[in-house]
């Protein structure tokens, strides 16, 4: 590099722009995802940032989508289930999200919930997620012949169990017994 050439920039797109912020949601909350904070983390210009975006509101609704499009996409490719399957899929699922201990996940969850609590377009998404991650074992348990009310209210139960388990073991990573694991599930799904 001769003396008249400048470093290289870095090229930052809007899901660097998009996952960065989402980082930021999860360590320090709505309130820290700041245009200038993010574009200091990214060793980027606050202009790259209006490259990709109108303002503040039009990433954090780029946040939203990205992790609305992230969950469903997870909840649907982990319920699916060939006939007969239905509660051996179930079963799997509940073992897959209360054996698996995401700590980033749940914090980045946790923070989108809260987030929801004050805003309309987080608690639309937050709201949309949570009826896709229903609907998703509900109909898993309907193919296996529960009754819709009961399916309903199993799914319901599974998605409190899961949820509830990591966030109470979110910062001691304590892995349940299997016996304790099987006990519950075996509870939820009606084995």
């Amino acid at each position: 590099m001769s003396d008249t050439d400048s470093p290289p920039r870095l090229q930052t797109d809007q899901q660097t722009w998009v996952r960065a912020a989402i980082q930021t949601l999860a360590d320090a909350g709505l309130d820290g995802v700041k245009v200038e904070t993010l574009a200091r983390q990214l060793g980027v210009t606050k202009g790259s940032f209006y490259w990709h975006f109108k303002d503040r509101r039009a990433l954090l609704d780029a946040m939203l989508e990205h992790w609305r499009d992230g969950r469903i996409d997870d909840i649907r490719g982990r319920t699916q289930a060939a006939p007969g399957e239905e509660i051996a899929q179930l079963l799997h699922v509940i073992d897959t999200y209360s054996l698996v201990r995401n700590r980033r996940g749940m914090q980045v969850e946790l923070a989108v919930r809260d987030w929801a609590r004050h805003d309309a377009a987080a608690r639309a998404t937050l709201d949309a997620v949570d009826a896709v991650r229903l609907e998703c074992t509900a109909t898993l348990f309907r193919a296996a012949g529960r009754s819709a009310d009961e399916a309903a209210n199993r799914s319901l139960l599974l998605y409190a169990y899961v949820f509830g388990l990591g966030m109470m073991d979110s910062e001691r990573d304590t892995p349940r017994p299997a016996e304790t694991r099987a006990f519950i599930a075996n509870l939820i799904t009606g084995g």
